[in-house]
């Protein structure tokens, strides 16, 4: 039986298909989140189709906040066979729990901000040493 060579991509059809630039694929595969199949007689890389779900999913990843070390870290698990979904679901939640607590924050600003513009009344004479003092006071 005939075996046919995998087809392999050149790192501007990968960009092409992706719709990611060289400059961040060559990034990508030096912090190991891709990995190239190897290089052509003129030094071009080469990718298996796979770096095109591999391309996505990064992308996707970092869409939900994710950083790329944690992407790495997910990666790493998928490359060893095992599936990813648990160490996903846990580091999800974990941005969600820092969105909370961003948007709480959020929150108490707008609230403080709120009851700053309300009271605004500019002063008639300004201490030397104030910038301003409505928001100087505390």
């Amino acid at each position: 039986m005939l075996i046919q060579d995998e087809k392999l991509l050149l790192i501007g059809q990968v960009t092409k298909l992706s719709g990611i630039p060289i400059r961040t694929i060559r990034y990508y595969e030096s912090l190991g989140l891709v990995e190239s199949s190897g290089r052509t007689e003129g030094g071009f890389r080469q990718f298996s189709m796979d770096v095109l779900t591999r391309l996505a999913f990064i992308k996707r990843a970092q869409n939900l906040g994710l950083s790329l070390e944690e992407i790495r870290d997910i990666l790493q698990v998928y490359d060893q066979g095992k599936p990813p979904c648990g160490e996903i679901k846990e580091k999800l939640a974990e941005k969600l729990s820092k969105i909370d607590h961003q948007i709480a924050q959020l929150f108490t600003l707008r609230s403080e901000i709120g009851e700053l513009l309300s009271g605004w009344k500019n002063p008639t004479d300004q201490p030397e040493d104030a910038i301003c003092p409505i928001i100087q006071q505390v």
